[in-house]
């Protein structure tokens, strides 16, 4: 109820304005110790997943916290891990603004933002800084200005960052926004990308004595045969896990609406069947060692059910999260352990 007023309150505002002073609202609530007060507390159910021990099965996406800035207080509400990033080599400041757009009538959210952060070392020190309960993944990706062909160098900086500070990487090649990142997901591209972050994984492993597994977050624009393709790239390479999906250029769910028409990718509630798809596709192409992450358009703890029934071993929200609030961490929770 509470977290349904400060909504009604920060929707008369622009997106991106009400994004920043939620998340600033959360990050206070925290540290004056309200969290718990506030939000329902989420109960401890452990899961197994790319050999990591998460707390529960619902992480927050890649895409709210760009910069870890508030990474404590997320992970004061409950979350099992928090995704934070997509972070690059060096800070950017993304596309020009208006960049996010909400779909009120769909509960649905297009951003084109254009992976803004304050590049990889900041976020380094904000993870450093940090005490959480929840693991910590790391999304990583390139700088708009480094060309496709050269994407690897700056995956690889990254990499080698963030190994000492993620309890996992995810490596973001689906973003819709940065132009011509989707091209590496397929064919020698795909190839070259994951050959080289394999090979840094083992050095850096080796170095540290530490395995920090690797997930690939794809698009949920794919054929059948391009999941299989993918799939069969991810077992070659042994990945050790697979995030699904990012958000969809498809408009067929909100035509008409206002704002459906703007630039950018799309998420929330129109996506979650295609999404839900994906992830039965992946499930059906890929070996057990190899778990996925279901993300796209999680409104409710049963559609975090569905998730899981089509295959996922965990569930991540984002829109869901803006919609809903942070109640639906427990919802989740609660359902999809009622169904296990």
């Amino acid at each position: 109820m509470l977290y349904q007023l400060l909504r009604s309150l920060l929707f008369k505002l622009d997106a991106e304005t009400s994004h920043h002073l939620g998340m600033s609202g959360i990050k206070w609530a925290h540290k004056l110790k309200l969290s718990s007060l506030i939000y329902p507390p989420t109960p401890a159910t452990p899961v197994e997943v790319m050999g990591l021990t998460f707390p529960n099965r619902v992480g927050m996406a890649a895409g709210l916290d760009k910069n870890g800035d508030y990474l404590p207080a997320l992970s004061a509400l409950g979350f099992g891990f928090v995704e934070i990033g997509t972070v690059t080599p060096r800070p950017q400041a993304g596309n020009p603004k208006p960049r996010l757009f909400r779909l009120q009538e769909a509960n649905a959210i297009i951003n084109r933002m254009g992976f803004n952060n304050l590049g990889v070392d900041h976020l380094i020190e904000q993870v450093k800084a940090a005490q959480v309960d929840a693991l910590v993944g790391i999304n990583i990706g390139k700088n708009i200005d480094t060309a496709v062909e050269n994407a690897l160098s700056d995956y690889l900086i990254c990499l080698e960052k963030v190994y000492q500070h993620a309890d996992y990487v995810a490596i973001n090649i689906s973003s819709p926004n940065t132009p011509g990142l989707r091209k590496l997901q397929f064919g020698e591209s795909l190839k070259a990308l994951l050959g080289g972050l394999k090979a840094k994984q083992t050095e850096l492993h080796q170095q540290t004595n530490r395995y920090v597994p690797m997930a690939v977050k794809v698009a949920p624009d794919l054929t059948i045969e391009e999941v299989q393709e993918l799939a069969d790239t991810f077992i070659e390479f042994e990945i050790d896990g697979v995030i699904a999906t990012n958000t969809t250029m498809a408009r067929d769910k909100v035509t008409g609406l206002k704002q459906a028409e703007e630039a950018g990718g799309l998420s929330g509630q129109p996506v979650f069947e295609q999404s839900t798809e994906i992830v039965r596709q992946f499930k059906q192409a890929l070996p057990e060692s190899i778990p996925i992450i279901a993300a796209g358009g999680i409104m409710s703890g049963q559609d975090a059910v569905q998730k899981i029934a089509a295959g996922a071993s965990l569930v991540q929200i984002y829109s869901g999260f803006i919609y809903q609030g942070p109640e639906l961490i427990a919802d989740i929770i609660n359902s999809t352990e009622r169904e296990s």
